[in-house]
């Protein structure tokens, strides 16, 4: 099929011009960003160039943005006992993580594993602020991960309200904020973060490039997850990714200035797309929708379904949709969110995320829904055929 409609944008999204753009003249400068001559300090512009984007993006100072190879890279050199401030060189002693984070943050990081704890959610899918308060005043000194918005449902946590909680009890706040970034606002002052994820692939960037943001030159990190040449001020070794760090920059540049627009634009499209599912399917079940989302996430099953199929079904269509998380080797796995929003494992099994972009238009949407028509019909047949 010569036309397809792409529905994976948080799995990643297509490069932006801006970025190939900035990508393709970051490739001509030949110098080492960490060398003194003319060739270096151009080199070495790019990448400073970018680190004003990027933190403009979340309203950060360019100095506390620190580049590294990935979200996941970045996740991990948050997660650590480690962490100092002025006021506490005590280590953490526990991270507490809500049920449904990134598989990245689930891993734990630099903490023992008996050291990790999860903290319930609703059955939207918002963290338990009561259990994440009685949790915190268990412990010393608490690194907490939470993410902005869920990769999954889209649904959005009440960070600025745990912050808050975590701050009162002498603890830290990690924000993962990868999906958030460019569709929602994501001010790191307004969300209370000590530390904020981003990658670049997710707002148009490239694979392979991510920034870890610290609220202030107060946070220290005692013992770094890669040494090396002192790189990036120390807190991660290795010669600096220019080319995509600089594309970097141009997607978050460009992820700031539409983000708004864009916005507005998704959840008419979103809000048609959801319209649309259930118009034809009356018993879709959308998960979070009783909550607050990003504008551009839908995750829908209906009862029989089979994720796995469902996927195959809309790529013959010429449509590419997710079954949730892209971070498992290509495999179709039960969700670890949905279980822990209290859902049955026959809806679990049939889950699939849509998630839309700037690319996306209202025919693709309505692409979608004709593949949806001829996928909820032939289920419906299917199950009047086992009933009789």
């Amino acid at each position: 099929m010569s036309e397809r409609s792409y529905f994976d944008w948080n799995a990643t999204a297509p490069l932006r011009p801006q970025a190939r753009l900035a990508f393709e003249t970051a490739l001509l400068l030949s110098g080492n960003p960490s060398s003194v001559h003319a060739e270096g300090r151009a080199a070495r512009r790019a990448v400073e160039d970018a680190r004003q984007q990027v933190a403009a993006l979340v309203g950060a100072r360019a100095s506390d943005v620190f580049f590294t190879s990935s979200g996941t890279e970045a996740n991990m050199l948050a997660l650590s006992p480690a962490w100092e401030t002025a006021a506490e060189k005590q280590a953490c002693d526990r991270l507490l993580i809500s049920a449904v984070e990134h598989v990245s943050v689930r891993s734990g990081g630099r903490f023992p594993r008996a050291a990790v704890e999860e903290v319930p959610v609703d059955v939207q899918g918002r963290v338990n602020l009561t259990a994440l308060a009685e949790t915190l005043a268990r412990s010393k000194r608490s690194l907490v991960s939470l993410m902005l918005a869920n990769n999954e449902s889209g649904v959005i946590e009440p960070v600025a309200e745990a912050a808050a909680l975590v701050h009162a009890a002498g603890g830290l706040l990690h924000v993962d904020a990868v999906q958030a970034a460019g569709r929602i606002p994501c001010d790191m002052a307004a969300l209370g973060a000590d530390l904020l994820t981003l990658s670049a692939h997710k707002i148009g960037g490239l694979t392979g490039t991510g920034a870890l943001v610290r609220s202030s030159e107060d946070m220290h990190l005692a013992d770094p997850l890669i040494r090396g040449g002192g790189q990036e001020r120390g807190l991660r070794a290795g010669t600096e990714n220019v080319a995509g760090i600089a594309a970097f920059g141009a997607a978050a540049a460009t992820a700031r200035r539409e983000r708004e627009a864009e916005a507005k634009r998704m959840l008419a499209l979103r809000d048609r797309l959801e319209a649309g599912l259930r118009s034809i399917a009356p018993q879709t079940v959308i998960f979070g929708l009783g909550a607050e989302r990003l504008p551009n996430t839908t995750l829908f099953t209906l009862d029989g379904m089979k994720a796995e199929t469902a996927v195959i079904a809309f790529d013959l269509e010429g449509i590419a949709v997710s079954s949730g998380a892209a971070c498992s080797s290509g495999k179709v796995q039960p969700s670890h969110v949905l279980a822990a929003m209290g859902v049955s494992p026959a809806l679990r099994r049939g889950a699939v995320r849509v998630s839309l972009g700037w690319e996306t238009t209202e025919t693709d949407v309505e692409r979608l829904l004709s593949a949806w028509r001829k996928l909820a019909t032939a289920l419906s047949k299917g199950q009047r055929g086992v009933a009789a």
